[in-house]
This record gives C-alpha cells, sequence and structure tokens, in this order.
C-alpha cells in the first residue's frame, strides 16, 4: 500500500478515486506545522543564527501527524500531492521533515487539475520537493512574521488596534486614501439639455454635442443652458450618418483576480464566496462518474491554456458554431506584475461536462460560476465580433447639435454567449430628413465623487500594483473585515474609524513600508528566491535591519491616541471614564488603568411587576424572559423561590395542596412537580413529552 497526502480531504476522495486499491489517500488539512512563538519577541526566528527559523507542530494537528506517521511507517512508499504553488510546496516539506522522509527523494506530484488523466500523468512523471519555492516560502513567512508582531504589538499599545501586515495594510492604504477623495470632493452643478425623437412609439434618446459650433456635452451654468433651449426650435434635420465597420476581440481566460472581479459584477459574488465554490469546483463534485474535479487549480496569475485544451476547444467549436468561429489562443496584451506563468488558466476540465448537463450536481451559485468560466474559456478562442457602428448627427436652425448612436451586430464571433441582444438597432435615418423634438428641457444635476472601491476593484488594484498573490486576495479583504477596519456591505468597501486611524498613523511612522512599491519589490524578491536567483538569507536580512532601526526609533516617538471620554468618573478613584475596546466590542472604563480596573456594567431594567404575589413565597410576581427569548411570569425572589406562572387555562393543580403545578425537567425528561416544594413532594408525569 502506497500513501498519499494532500491538503484537503474532499481532494482526497477525488484522488482516491482516480488512484484505486493500491494507494491511501489522506489530508493534510493546510499547514500542519507553523513558525514557534516561544524566544526572542515571540518571533519564532533566531536572529542572532542568521534568522534561523523554529518550528513546531499546530497544537490542533498533532492527533492528525500522529496518526499519518503511524500510515507512513506501515506504507511501502509515502507520496506528497499538495498544491502546486509555494504554500503546497511549504507544506511538502513540513510533512517530508515531520514523516522523518528525505527530501532529496521523496515523490512529489504535480498536477493542475484533479482529473484522471492529470493523476495518473503525474504519478507516473513525479518531482522532487523544490527547495526554491519552499525557501521562497519560508521567507515570506518570517518577514510576515516579524512585520506582523512587532508593528501589531506597537498599535495595541499605542492606538488599540488589533494588527498590522505586510499585505493587509498597504491594502487598507489603498481603500483609506480613496476614501479621502471621496471626502475631499466638491461637487460642481451642470446642466443638461434633455429631449429625444419619438418614431413609431419608440423613444430614442439624443445627446448633445455641441452649441454655436463648441463642442461639449452640458453645460456649466444655468444661463448659458436656457439660451440654448430658446434657441432650440422644434425640430432637427439629420445633417450626417456616418457608418463604420468595427470589431471587438474576446476576453483572455480567467486568472484568479479576474473571476473574482467577474464574479462580483455579474451575480455580487464576495471575493470569499468566489474563492469557496472555486475551491469546491477543483476539489471535485459528485456526478455519474463520481467524484471529479470540474475545472483547474484556482489560484493562477496565468492566462495561458494548455495545448491539449486548446485542442478540444477548437473541435468543439467548430462542431457547435463554425469554423469561421475559431481563432485560437491570443498573445497576452496585459502584462501582470509579479506573474508567475507556470500554472495554466483558470478553465473546466473537460468540455464534454457542459454547464447544463453539471447543472443537476451543482448548487445555484456553484452552477453560475462553473457556466461563468466554462463559456469565458470557449469565448477566449473565438473570432472576433464584428458589427457597424452608426452615429447619426442632428442639427437645430440655431446651431444646437445633437447625435444618436447605434450598433448592429454583422457577425457575432465570440458574443454568442451573451445572453440578451447588445445591439441598438436605430431606424433608417436619410440625410435631410427632419424630425420634431419630443419635450426639451433643462435638467440640473451635479458632479459625483468616485465610488468607493467594491471587493473586485480592489482585487484588480492590489493585483495592477503586485500586492499579494492571487492566493491572498480573498484573506487579505476578510482580514481586514475581521479586524473591524473595514466593512464590506453587499461587496461595497468602507474604512472604519479604526481603519482610518491605523492607516494614517503606520503611513505616518512607517512611510517606506507601508506603500505599494515596497510590496510590491518584496514580491518581486521572493520569485527571485523562486527562480534561484538570489539567496534567501540576504533578503531577510536587507529587510530586518533598516526595519528593526526604524521600529526602534518609532516605537518612543508614536503618539498614543487619546481615548474618547463619555464625560462621567471613576465612582473608585474619580478618574475619566472612556471608551474602549475589547474582545466583544466597546465597553465603558477607568482612564487610569491598569492602576484601576473599574469597568462601568450596564444596568439592567427592574423586571415589570404583574401585579399579583407568589402563591408559594408571597413576593411580587414579575415578567422575565428566557433565553430564547420568550416572556413569562416568574417569582422575584428567584432563585431562592423558582415559581414560574402558566395562563389560567393550562393551569394544573396539586391535588395533595392545591398548589399550581408546574413544568420541570430531571433526568428522565419533563414532568410536573408541586410549586410548594419542597414542602410538598407531589410530581406527576408528562407522557407526551421525552
Amino acid at each position: 500500500m502506497k500513501l498519499v497526502i494532500v491538503e484537503s480531504p474532499t481532494k482526497s476522495k477525488t484522488i482516491a478515486h482516480y488512484l484505486g486499491d493500491d494507494y491511501e489517500v489522506e489530508a493534510s488539512k493546510g499547514h500542519v506545522k507553523d513558525l514557534a512563538i516561544s524566544g526572542k519577541g515571540g518571533l519564532g526566528v533566531n536572529i542572532e543564527k542568521d534568522f534561523e527559523p523554529t518550528y513546531v507542530i499546530s497544537k490542533d494537528k498533532i492527533n492528525l501527524v500522529n496518526s499519518l506517521r503511524r500510515q507512513a511507517k506501515k506504507a511501502e512508499e509515502v507520496i506528497l500531492a499538495t498544491d502546486p504553488d509555494r504554500e503546497g510546496e511549504a507544506i511538502a516539506y513540513s510533512l517530508a521533515k515531520v514523516l522523518n522522509l528525505p527530501i532529496e527523494s521523496t515523490k512529489r506530484l504535480e498536477f493542475h487539475e484533479i482529473t484522471k488523466d492529470s493523476i495518473t500523468n503525474a504519478i507516473k512523471n513525479p518531482r522532487t520537493i523544490d527547495m526554491n519555492l519552499v525557501h521562497s516560502q519560508e521567507t515570506r513567512r518570517i518577514i510576515d512574521r516579524i512585520i506582523g508582531f512587532k508593528l501589531s504589538s506597537l498599535l495595541r499599545a499605542k492606538i488599540n488596534s488589533d494588527s498590522a501586515g505586510r499585505v493587509q495594510s498597504v491594502a487598507l492604504k489603498l481603500i483609506c486614501d480613496h476614501e479621502n477623495e471621496i471626502l475631499d470632493f466638491k461637487s460642481e452643478k451642470f446642466y443638461k439639455l434633455i429631449t429625444s425623437l419619438i418614431i413609431e412609439n419608440k423613444e430614442y434618446p439624443l445627446s448633445l454635442v455641441s452649441y454655436k459650433n463648441e463642442k461639449m456635452d452640458n453645460f456649466k451654468d444655468e444661463n448659458s443652458a436656457k439660451s440654448a433651449l430658446e434657441d432650440l426650435n422644434d425640430e432637427v434635420e439629420v445633417i450626417n450618418i456616418d457608418e463604420k465597420e468595427k470589431y471587438s476581440t474576446s476576453k483572455e481566460p480567467f486568472r484568479t483576480s479576474t473571476l473574482q472581479q467577474a464574479a462580483f459584477s455579474k451575480y455580487g459574488f464576495s471575493t470569499k464566496e468566489t474563492t469557496f465554490l472555486a475551491q469546491e469546483l477543483y476539489e471535485g463534485v459528485e456526478t455519474d462518474e463520481g467524484l471529479v474535479g470540474l475545472i483547474t487549480y484556482i489560484r493562477t496569475d496565468s492566462t495561458k491554456l494548455s495545448d491539449s485544451f486548446v485542442s478540444s476547444a477548437k473541435e468543439y467549436i467548430i462542431s457547435k458554431y463554425g469554423e469561421e468561429y475559431y481563432k485560437g489562443p491570443s498573445i497576452s496584451s496585459k502584462e501582470v506584475k509579479n506573474a508567475q506563468d507556470a500554472h495554466e488558466a483558470i478553465r473546466p476540465t473537460s468540455l464534454s461536462r457542459t454547464p447544463e448537463k453539471m447543472k443537476k450536481y451543482l448548487s445555484s451559485k456553484a452552477y453560475k460560476l462553473y457556466k461563468l468560466i466554462f463559456e469565458r474559456s470557449i469565448s477566449s478562442l473565438m473570432s472576433n465580433k464584428k458589427y457597424i457602428q452608426t452615429v447619426i448627427t442632428f442639427a437645430s436652425k440655431n446651431e444646437v447639435n445633437f447625435k444618436l448612436n447605434g450598433t448592429k451586430t454583422l457577425f457575432a464571433g465570440y458574443d454568442v454567449f451573451k445572453d440578451e441582444d447588445a445591439d441598438n438597432l436605430l431606424p433608417n435615418f436619410v440625410k435631410g430628413e427632419i424630425y420634431k423634438l419630443n419635450n426639451p428641457h433643462i435638467e440640473e444635476d451635479e458632479t459625483k465623487p468616485p465610488a468607493r472601491y467594491s471587493e473586485g476593484r480592489l482585487v484588480k488594484l492590489m493585483e495592477e500594483k503586485g500586492i499579494g498573490r492571487p492566493s491572498t486576495y480573498s484573506s487579505t479583504i476578510q482580514t481586514l473585515v475581521a479586524r473591524k477596519y473595514i466593512t464590506s456591505s453587499k461587496g461595497i468597501l468602507t474604512p472604519t474609524e479604526q481603519g482610518i486611524l491605523t492607516s494614517k498613523v503606520l503611513s505616518k511612522y512607517f512611510p517606506d513600508l507601508i506603500n505599494t512599491e515596497y510590496t510590491a519589490e518584496m514580491e518581486t524578491n521572493l520569485d527571485r528566491i523562486q527562480n534561484g536567483e538570489i539567496d534567501e538569507k540576504k533578503v531577510i536580512s536587507d529587510f530586518y535591519y533598516p526595519f528593526i532601526e526604524k521600529f526602534n526609533e518609532v516605537k518612543d516617538i508614536m503618539y498614543k491616541e487619546p481615548l474618547k471620554k463619555t464625560g462621567e468618573k471613576c465612582p473608585i478613584c474619580g478618574s475619566d471614564l472612556v471608551i474602549r475596546n475589547g474582545k466583544y466590542g466597546e465597553f465603558i472604563a477607568c482612564s487610569n488603568y491598569p492602576t484601576c480596573k473599574y469597568i462601568k456594567k450596564e444596568e439592567k431594567e427592574p423586571p415589570k411587576e404583574v401585579g399579583r404575589n407568589c402563591p408559594n413565597c408571597g413576593s411580587p410576581l414579575v415578567y422575565r424572559k428566557n433565553k430564547k427569548g420568550e416572556t413569562f411570569i416568574g417569582c422575584s425572589n428567584f432563585p431562592k423561590c423558582r415559581y414560574i406562572d402558566q395562563e389560567e387555562e393550562n393551569k394544573k393543580y396539586c391535588p395533595k395542596c392545591g398548589a399550581v403545578l408546574v413544568r420541570r425537567k430531571g433526568k428522565r425528561g419533563y414532568f410536573y412537580g408541586c410549586s410548594s416544594y419542597p414542602n410538598c413532594d407531589y410530581i406527576e408525569p408528562i407522557k407526551s413529552e421525552k
């Protein structure tokens, strides 16, 4: 028996389905080891010993690792098949270390889709662990640990912020800088000349193009707009018809960022939701064929497609649409900063598994995402769309000119997947014809501030500026939300006061670190380590010493943000009460902490009296609420008296003493007991309840 170790339990089931009985497939469930939090500064890195890291098995993985060790001892061979990226390589290396496997000879499988052919081919062509990839990941982890621990401790002490990070803090800066642009924006009024044509009961809105030979689409002042309206008579003449044949090209197949952007734009999926659904499609879906991976590896910044897929797509396009619809792969026109081209784009693993055939196996959202990926992969290889663009120019007698645009498709090409007709067809206009204008009038409007970033837009920015990797886009946004630095409402990102303060402080005191250029340069260095071009110790050293010098300089001079006062005084020491942030939200406490540890507790309203007394002890009965929020009547002398009142029609009385019976719970289920207990011990079982 051979033991194959992957990362995901779902993936392990899919791969086991392909490998058969000679193999046992287990999952590591991600990383099994991480940097220790012991030692100087809790970094898990020995600075004096050439930045030597100390790794420990994660507490929640100890039982799993022990189980894998037992299985590895029984297996004739152990094969590592973690994800094909830096993190996957680091996990494979950690597994080899904890299982005492030889690094130089242990087989490492690499595959980018979970299909029988791909897994079989990987088994036939194993490689060994790529130590350059491991060093690249380890360097990233060490640098992120140092930045995270050092800056986070400083922020907690100075401004009560939870954390900072190499990537997350730069992403936060992008959001906060954009928020400042929105806040600084000054709206300006402008005026639009509105009119249209009614032809065969259909309205065609006209756009202003010029007034008295001056090009414009609106007016900056109201008087000019009114002058144009006065000069405009009720009719316009067609003075020009311009028709041009144009074409548009298909978009490239999806990479991680563009898939997240498209899924948000079309369906409103958050980056987290898109990542989850794509992971499900990649790892395996139960179909009539058994478990099968429907798409290729989802963490990629490549737009390449394999030769085998291009060949099958060509056959698919020609057979379904015709030979003229196939164009073939295009050379990428957009260069992604720090892109890793070793992977493929995200595409379906088989074109025989059409979205329509897979629909019954997928949730509604998973189906939508799979359809999006399937159609984008096919359309990227299809011919250009050809269309006629028509511009009709109209003029009034007093030099107020308008235009009307229209389009008509000549050849759909890649656009065959459009859900609706994109054409904007116009009537047959003839030069010199006169048309009566419909309701010409002036409308006042004002310039709008830039829209806040959506999750998709932020991902696009991070990719363009080289911040982070495809695997970190979604998790970065989720971290910022979890730290309460931003909110995400329907995918629209808004910085909180704490987020703005955090970004402001970091930008002020660490401007050379918290910026896009530095973060992108670090990603470049990580890529150079991966390619064997630079030593990882040099990258860490070049980062650490300038950083720690700046940190030591800043830690004593960084201001401590004053906490917001409530206007009240501490009843214990007389100091001001202030609002603090804690694990469970805001609370009011003494500003003299830790000398004074007073915390103001919320005063609870006294329960409302019913107007009757308890039949057991004579104390007033009051309205209370149970854990479910349901109101009931109970004794105000609780817990000394546990009497609970019932609706009159539902009351049962004790046959021994005449007191009300109450429903109670015992070891064997519910029962009715006398409310006079312990003076009366009468009980009556409730037969209908367990």
